[in-house]
């Protein structure tokens, strides 16, 4: 038997290399690797050492051993891999492999009059590796700008299924986006681009207090949900070509959504409006939450306590469970009290909903007060 806390190790959720299918794979995957690396590094050793070359046959085998240790720890500690740096990866050097040998050609000549023979082997693997590393280096500095173009023809990433999600700092720095997560009903891919995590960093930064709190709460949130299993988190750089230009943040989110296709969540109203009107569309998390309270039809009946004097002569206030706010007519004399209601109609605002009701004619406590008042 392993210990508990192996044990919890091994299986438990997150980080354990038998936590999930995928990461049971992934170390499987692993151990076949650092075996196939012992096996070559062991036939190198064996090569040397029926040659007598004792010190080549263990410098090779070390050799093999660090180089396969070294690729399994980066592996393991790279967090994020997207799909679209490999890909900028391995056309780079494809391309960067291709150039050079097209440049060595060009300059064979040239370098087979001058340069002794052993030499322009060097020469033209030197060319070779900084073609490899220019091409390398651009596309992966331009891989959200990539495109295959034909003339007249773009072939553009087609979305399937939900689109991604852009978070805005104003529903990171709400919190609630973290709680519908833990609910396992958002099954795609959210984005926060390298902007709003600035943005973000700089309130958590602020000499003001409210501000510097807003921000440590807006950076808490992204690290709860960045170690919750049940969401696809990303960064997103954001350094497209058409956002070069584009310097407010609210702007940035929506020119961003745009290019990838994708809907922005936020709980900005103007930003809200913005984003509709240039084609985007948005999930509003106060709108959301609007819906999902409850609802109440003219003639049900509610039972409430009312705290507080209304705008109006007589009127009552009290709210629901999820904060709705009922007026009651006529209810101040019963201000303290839980009261039976019935709805008389029901206001639906851009900043809620708001229920107007009159108390129970059938509620006796709410007479008995409303006599000791007349007397």
């Amino acid at each position: 038997m392993l210990p508990k806390k192996l044990r919890e190790w091994f299986t438990g959720p997150g980080g354990g290399p038998f936590s999930t299918p995928t990461n049971a794979f992934l170390w499987t995957l692993r151990a076949v690797f650092i075996a196939l690396t012992i096996g070559v590094a062991t036939s190198a050793l064996l090569y040397f050492d029926r040659r007598n070359e004792i010190v080549e046959g263990v410098a090779s085998f070390a050799t093999f051993l660090i180089l396969g240790v070294v690729i399994i720890v980066v592996d393991v500690f790279t967090r994020n891999k997207q799909i679209t740096t490999i890909s900028s990866v391995y056309f780079g050097l494809l391309m960067g492999f291709f150039l050079g040998q097209l440049f060595w050609m060009a300059l064979e000549p040239i370098f087979r009059g001058y340069l002794h023979p052993s030499i322009t082997d060097f020469v033209r693997l030197f060319i070779i590796v900084v073609m490899c590393y220019i091409s390398v280096s651009v596309l992966v500095q331009t891989k959200d700008e990539f495109r295959f173009i034909i003339p007249y023809v773009e072939f553009s990433k087609q979305i399937k299924g939900a689109k991604p999600l852009v978070l805005d700092t104003s529903v990171i720095i709400d919190g609630r986006i973290a709680d519908i997560c833990d609910t396992g009903v958002i099954d795609t891919k959210m984005i926060v681009p390298r902007f709003v995590l600035q943005e973000l960093q700089a309130i958590a930064d602020s000499s003001d207090k409210i501000k510097r709190n807003r921000g440590r709460r807006g950076l808490d949130i992204l690290k709860r949900m960045q170690s919750n299993t049940k969401v696809e988190l990303h960064m997103h750089e954001g350094n497209l070509a058409e956002l070069r230009d584009v310097h407010k943040v609210d702007e940035r989110l929506v020119v961003l959504a745009n290019v990838l296709s994708a809907r922005v969540v936020t709980n900005d109203f103007n930003l809200n409006k913005i984003a509709q009107l240039q084609g985007v569309e948005v999930i509003n998390l106060n709108e959301l939450a609007n819906a999902l309270k409850l609802v109440a039809l003219p003639g049900e009946n509610l039972n409430l306590r009312i705290v507080k004097q209304g705008d109006q002569i007589g009127q009552g206030v009290g709210y629901l469970d999820d904060g709705t706010m009922v007026v009651v007519e006529q209810g101040r004399s019963a201000i303290g009290q839980e009261v039976s209601i019935t709805v008389t109609s029901v206001l639906q605002t851009p900043a809620g909903r708001m229920i107007f009701g009159k108390i129970d004619s059938g509620d006796t406590s709410v007479r008995r007060q409303e006599d000791r008042v007349s007397r």
